[in-house]
């Protein structure tokens, strides 16, 4: 806008883009001061980060939740898994400036000074909860993502630990399975054992008798007696190996099968070591890493960042733009006939309240009745012309208002 005292400069496309995010009103302005400008640039490119970063810390932990778990240290990146983050984090991003947006443009400037009074922070104080919960969602993934390197070294030192835990409470649950059917199949096997030891004693000592070395050579009385016990030996062992062998082909079976359940289970721990690759595991590392007081000082940060607009509205003195945008408010209450009389009435709790008087409506309104009313009129004067009118016709004519049906019924009822 050109002035003989005063020539308000021409704004590029980006502060335009940033006045949007303020929600500043554009077409004013283009014709305020360049200080004017310059502030709702500063806000809106405020917000405009603050959703940049909620896009990248939003799509990070989407990754960090839904990425393939497994080694800390030894991970691929998903693709797919990061395609669908990056969706997700512009769908956070959006959500979270569209949000700010609405916080900062719905934030009054309080009285117009730089001091902020109670009564102006307690207005505030939705906004600030709302805007705090909106840092500390933002700093948090990127928090972890700054300690990454020693998170992951402590994350896989957790999983190897949390593994072997596992793996020793399987260790020792399976060796006292595996143990108790060894020791099953042992006690059968030294039952064959023995019969058999007995059964080459017996045909050691059948041999050395009819050799004469136990006497006279031949097969004499006692070497029948040897072979009779043969005989028996051979049938009892023969009965135990019927009723020992499938009992011990069984217990070495169990003992195949829980080995093999042992090491399926294994795998199973370490897969779920892995699991423990969370996005709160990594949140709750990032506070033993950095400690309280720089996790503290990292979300104050965010806090900061997130806030400066709400205190910065606040603390913002009243400029050309201001009255401005006051005027053409007050201009368009006045083009809509609407009349706000400030501070004019008590309520019964002895608030102040205004008076707002809607002119166009009542206008309407008035309109409104006047013309039913005249309506109504209307069609009682035409009533009455029609009523008069008909009056004349019967006088002249009666008997053309009078049919036959109409007589031979008066006479019925006569």
């Amino acid at each position: 806008m050109k002035r003989d005292f005063y020539e308000s400069p021409k704004a590029s496309s980006l502060m335009r883009l940033f006045w949007k995010a303020a929600g500043a009103d554009k077409s004013i302005l283009e014709k305020v001061t360049y200080s004017d400008q310059v502030k709702y640039m500063c806000l809106g490119g405020i917000i405009v980060a603050t959703g940049l970063m909620a896009a990248i810390a939003g799509g990070y932990a989407f990754y960090t939740i839904f990425e393939p778990k497994g080694s800390s240290l030894d991970k691929e990146v998903s693709v797919p898994v990061a395609l669908v983050s990056m969706v997700f984090g512009v769908l956070w991003g959006t959500m979270i400036f569209n949000l700010d947006r609405f916080i900062v443009s719905s934030t009054g400037k309080g009285d117009g000074t730089e001091a902020i009074t109670w009564s102006e922070l307690k207005g505030a104080l939705p906004r600030i909860f709302m805007g705090g919960i909106i840092a500390i969602t933002i700093s948090k993934p990127i928090e972890i993502r700054m300690f990454k390197s020693e998170i992951d070294v402590e994350l896989r030192n957790s999983q190897l630990e949390k593994q072997n835990e596992y793996l020793g409470k399987i260790e020792s649950t399976y060796a006292k399975r595996i143990s108790n059917e060894k020791t099953k199949a042992e006690k059968w096997e030294k039952e064959i054992e023995l019969k058999t030891q007995r059964y080459v004693e017996l045909e050691n000592m059948l041999a050395e008798e009819m050799d004469g070395e136990r006497g006279a050579a031949g097969y004499g009385t006692e070497a029948k007696k040897i072979e009779e016990q043969m005989k028996k030996l051979d049938e009892d062992l023969k009965a135990l190996k019927l009723r020992n062998d499938p009992l011990i082909k069984e217990s070495y079976a169990t003992i195949k099968r829980f080995e093999s359940e042992k090491q399926h289970d294994g795998e199973q721990s370490k897969e779920a070591a892995n699991g423990l690759d969370g996005l709160l595991a990594r949140i709750k590392l990032a506070h033993e890493i950095s400690g309280p007081i720089i996790s503290l000082f990292i979300t104050l940060l965010f806090m900061a960042i997130e806030l400066t607009p709400i205190f910065f509205k606040l603390m913002l003195t009243k400029t050309p733009y201001d009255y401005l945008e006051e005027n053409i408010k007050e201009l368009m209450k006045a083009e809509e006939g609407i009349l706000i009389e400030y501070d004019y009435y008590k309520d019964k709790k002895g608030q102040e309240r205004d008076l707002i008087i809607f002119y166009a409506k009542d206008k309407l309104k008035e309109e409104k009745k006047a013309r039913l009313k005249a309506q109504q009129e209307l069609t009682q004067y035409a009533i009455q012309k029609y009523t008069d009118e008909m009056k004349q016709k019967i006088d002249a004519n009666p008997s053309d208002f009078i049919t036959s049906e109409s007589i031979n019924s008066d006479d019925v009822r006569g």
